[in-house]
């Protein structure tokens, strides 16, 4: 925890706030800019005190229910959140009591932009919430379209699923994405109904889930026995959407394979447009 650094902030931040924003009275006393400590303590319901200890670096470590109090009074964007939780040594859970199943705007745009390379946008639950055209080329005409969540196309079946040479690491990545969901959201029923669905249906999912597998986003390469194109090497990179818990996957071939050559003769070929879930 990096007391210092973490006083700091929340003097900082408590010093850009106007009490009128939060419809607090402008007062005539006020010395200082911005709130007072007794004004963020109240809006963040806990003792005055111990908010001042934590502003004078001298308060033990906050727990995540505080520092999310101390979020919400002190109006802190997505990523001021995630600071707060780092300085006090602390793994910030996203906001809210559910997986966020919409695609932000720019988000989506950014898919659209990428015409040689596929990309997917998934929530913390695997559900498929934007996808671009070469995307369906690679990993299914139906994507997007009835099932529209990646764990039940891989553990139920459901939906057109290719074979893949990392199919059992990619079981696991599943699997251990919704177990930090199931962390995060207890309280989505929508996510719990899916737990209960996988579980029901798959022994597969059974035996990966009782292995408590771990998981961090990044590169993997892999080999896809596609219908139409064969076997291609594919690459697969995740870029992180914080604020709403979601990845994007991009997947690519390498510039100048045969893998390459293939799937821009293919999408050249077809008409291809953009969905979103």
């Amino acid at each position: 925890m990096a007391r210092q650094e973490l006083a700091r902030f929340l003097r900082e931040r408590r010093a850009g706030l106007h009490p009128q924003t939060l419809g607090l009275p402008p007062g005539t006393d006020r010395r200082t800019p911005g709130l007072r400590r007794e004004e963020v303590a109240e809006l963040a319901h806990m003792s005055v005190d111990y908010y001042i200890r934590l502003e004078q670096a001298r308060g033990p470590r906050p727990s995540p229910r505080v520092l999310d109090a101390l979020a919400g009074a002190l109006r802190l964007a997505p990523a001021e959140r995630s600071h707060l939780f780092r300085l006090a040594g602390s793994a910030a859970p996203p906001p809210g009591t559910a997986a966020v199943r919409r695609v932000r705007p720019h988000v989506a745009r950014l898919l659209e932009r990428l015409p040689d390379t596929a990309a997917i946008v998934t929530d913390a639950a695997y559900g498929l919430v934007a996808w671009n055209p070469l995307a369906q080329l690679l990993l299914g005409g139906d994507l997007g379209h009835g099932t529209t969540n990646l764990a039940r196309r891989r553990f139920l079946g459901e939906g057109r699923m290719y074979e893949s040479s990392r199919a059992e690491e990619a079981g696991h990545i599943v699997v251990a994405r919704l177990r930090r969901a199931a962390e995060r959201y207890p309280e989505d029923t929508q996510l719990a109904a899916l737990l209960g669905e996988l579980r029901a249906g798959s022994a597969d999912f059974r035996r990966i889930w009782a292995t408590h597998p771990v998981h961090a986003p990044g590169h993997r390469t892999k080999v896809l026995d596609h219908p139409e194109l064969g076997r291609l090497r594919l690459n697969c990179d995740v870029l992180l959407v914080p604020e709403d818990d979601q990845e994007v996957v991009l997947v690519t071939a390498d510039p100048g394979s045969a893998s390459a050559r293939r799937i821009a003769e293919l999408a050249g070929s077809r008409a291809l447009g953009t969905g979103a879930g």
